[in-house]
């Protein structure tokens, strides 16, 4: 298989970045099927697009390889309700809803392979991380299939289904931690005199230095934070602040109460 056509149903932010992402890296028009109920997004698509763009699962998913469901969790059941009319077991569903376990779409929609995906938000710029979890019906060649479609924006990881909801509270909800730290610094430097705008230069560039850096880098993060902290310097003075303040516990409370809100979800949607 060349390339594998794909139904993608839902094209707001995530499902959207995907439909970029594909298109950047070798998928054309035709390969491409996009199902969205809204008409004046659904008309504002194909003119950006050229994909077709239909209304319904039932309009659009027949033939396609890969049916790529990016709803929100609220509209799981009514999506699965379509879907289990016109999905066949030679298809592939790569589930891009957050929280909702596996359980619940094979238990509408039968011996079709399903892939739950975590993805996260710099997908839209390409730079994102999935993790993916295959239901038990999905073989390593479905997973395969999965992963092809998903690197259009990033990275993809394999995981156990019980380790999604980590994988959520560390990635998923991840980028927002970064930003917040962002803010922090910002607001700080804005009163210790810095101009605004220059503050917020400096916090950018600043954060996405050290992700790059920690990507590039065959040291742990501990590792890294060792090289750029001087016995007595600036970086040791605010490190003892964080340290003093419980800033590693606050993280780890931070990521657990994630984690427990998305196996709260989960069970919610399993009901």
């Amino acid at each position: 298989m060349d390339r594998p056509s794909i139904a993608i149903i839902g094209v707001g932010a995530m499902g959207g970045a995907l439909l970029s992402g594909l298109l950047k890296t070798g998928w054309t028009a035709g390969d491409l099927t996009l199902v969205e109920a809204y008409e004046p997004r659904a008309a504002e698509l194909q003119t950006a697009t050229a994909c077709r763009t239909v209304a319904t699962p039932a309009e659009g998913i027949c033939g396609q390889d890969v049916v790529v469901l990016a709803v929100k969790p609220q509209d799981i059941h009514p999506a699965l309700a379509q879907l289990a009319a016109v999905l066949s077991s030679e298809q592939v569903l790569c589930a891009l809803v957050a929280g909702v376990p596996i359980s619940v779409y094979e238990r509408t929609l039968g011996q079709v392979p399903v892939i739950r995906t975590m993805p996260n938000t710099p997908a839209l710029i390409a730079e994102g991380i999935t993790a993916c979890a295959a239901g038990t019906y999905a073989t390593a060649a479905h997973m395969d299939l999965a992963r092809r479609v998903l690197s259009a924006v990033g990275l993809v990881e394999e995981v156990g289904e019980p380790l999604l909801d980590a994988v959520t509270a560390v990635s998923g909800s991840g980028p927002a931690y970064a930003f917040l730290l962002a803010e922090a610094m910002v607001e700080e430097g804005i009163r210790q005199g810095l101009d605004p705008d220059m503050a917020l230069r400096l916090a950018r560039r600043t954060i996405k230095g050290a992700g790059v850096l920690m990507e590039v880098s065959d040291e742990q993060p501990a590792g890294l934070r060792r090289k750029v902290t001087s016995r007595g310097g600036t970086t040791a003075a605010a490190l003892a602040v964080m340290e003093q303040g419980g800033f590693n516990a606050l993280i780890g409370d931070a990521i657990a109460a994630a984690t427990a809100r998305s196996i709260e979800l989960g069970r919610q949607a399993s009901g």
